[in-house]
C-alpha cells in the first residue's frame, strides 16, 4: 500500500484466464487484458468470463511520467458453482455439468407426489429456494 504522501497516480491491472496452475507461461493461450486509470487500491472486475480453471494477475503503480514494474503474478482459481437439481424450476434437467431444459415438466411428478405429502414448496416468497 502507498503511503499518503506517495507519488502514485494510478494503477494498472493485467489478468488472464489460464488452465495451467503455477507461474504465468512464457506463450500463454490467453492474451493479457488490461485495466489502466484505477485511483485506487481495491478495483472488483465484472464482465468475466470463467470458461478456464484458474484466472493470473498482476498489477503496477505509475505516478504521472512512467510506470513501475509488474508485481509478481499470482494465481486465483476462477470462481466455480454447482446447480442443486432439487430447487431448480421442475423443467430444469440438472445433472453434473450441463443443464437441460425438459419441455414435458421432468420433475412435475416428484413435486406433486410432495405437495400431497405435504412436504411442497409454499407460495411464501420467503421459503422460495432462489432466494
Amino acid at each position: 500500500m502507498p503511503e499518503e504522501d506517495s507519488k502514485i497516480d494510478h494503477y494498472v491491472l493485467e489478468y488472464r484466464r489460464t488452465n495451467f496452475e503455477g507461474p504465468p507461461r512464457a506463450k500463454e493461450d490467453q492474451p493479457w487484458m488490461v485495466v489502466e486509470g484505477i485511483k485506487g487500491t481495491e478495483y472488483t472486475l465484472s464482465g468475466l468470463r470463467f470458461d478456464m480453471k484458474f484466472m493470473n494477475f498482476r498489477v503496477r503503480a505509475c505516478n504521472k511520467a512512467v510506470a513501475g514494474e509488474f508485481s509478481e503474478p499470482w494465481l486465483s482459481p476462477a470462481f466455480t458453482f454447482r446447480l442443486d437439481a432439487s430447487t431448480c424450476h421442475q423443467n430444469l434437467r440438472v445433472e453434473e455439468l450441463s443443464v437441460e431444459w425438459d419441455g414435458t415438466g421432468g420433475k412435475l411428478q416428484d413435486v406433486k407426489a410432495r405437495e400431497k405429502d405435504g412436504k411442497g414448496r409454499t407460495a411464501s416468497p420467503a421459503n422460495s429456494p432462489a432466494r
